[in-house]
């Protein structure tokens, strides 16, 4: 089952916050007149809930509900046949950059693969189609980005794919028939799980290497205070968990 972009956007906007909370707190805003007790209950738990997705301490839980905590363990990477690196996302026509460039979620994959290569001597590929309003497909961004900025070679460029499930079958497309199958690949913490399920569904035996790795805590007063980096990782989490509840129907 596929949707088109524009759909498959609206969706993320009304279910996924802050728009989905937003939508509930216009229900508690109409219901004041009519029904003010369930309006006042309605408001207050959507003021709560907003309050702790904008916390790190309830982020970082959900990161690690979505995905997983866990670095690449070094033993695991030297028997790794290749790295893989999954985009994440492009700043579409940057003017400072004179066109597209790489989105912050790749821009952070990018680096992590680019030490992961140096350090291991690893071939790498890279993973990501040409977004809709896009003029260059991702990974050829995510190449540039590694040969020209980081130093590090590309050996693959895989650019047709619009989703991680395309990522990882047209990936296999083109590692499986060199008998590439064990790799290590790039992504965040808390897209482990499902990245992982796609490549493992793909034929690829699958290191999980993830960046920006969710670290509970509550020692300090700002891991429990709204902060709007928090939010975006709460949003991340929740549509990872969303979409691996989805994934079953695909």
């Amino acid at each position: 089952m596929e949707i088109g972009p524009a759909l498959f956007a609206v969706l993320k906007a009304v279910l996924l916050p802050p728009g989905g909370l937003l939508l509930v707190a216009a229900a508690g805003l109409f219901l004041l007149r009519r029904s003010p007790r369930l309006a006042r209950k309605i408001l207050a738990a959507t003021w709560a809930v907003l309050y702790l997705l904008c916390t790190p301490l309830v982020a970082a839980w959900l990161q690690l509900a979505a995905g997983s905590g866990q670095a690449i363990d070094p033993e695991q990477l030297r028997s790794a046949q290749a790295i893989v690196i999954l985009g994440g996302g492009l700043r579409v026509d940057s003017a400072e950059f004179g066109g597209d460039t790489l989105g912050g979620l790749t821009l952070e994959r990018v680096r992590y693969g680019a030490w992961l290569a140096r350090s291991s001597g690893l071939p790498v590929l890279v993973t990501g189609g040409r977004p809709p309003v896009g003029k260059r497909a991702e990974a050829e961004v995510m190449r540039d980005a590694l040969e020209q900025e980081f130093g590090v070679p590309v050996r693959w460029v895989e650019k047709a794919s619009r989703n991680t499930r395309e990522n990882a079958r047209k990936s296999a497309e083109i590692l499986l028939p060199l008998g590439v199958k064990r790799i290590a690949l790039v992504m965040h913490g808390f897209d482990v799980n499902r990245a992982r399920a796609e490549f493992s569904d793909a034929g690829f035996e699958v290191i999980a290497a993830p960046t920006l790795l969710p670290r509970p805590s509550a020692e300090r007063i700002g891991d429990v205070l709204p902060h709007p980096g928090a939010l975006q990782a709460s949003y991340f989490s929740l549509y990872e968990l969303a979409a691996r509840l989805v994934r079953p129907l695909r």
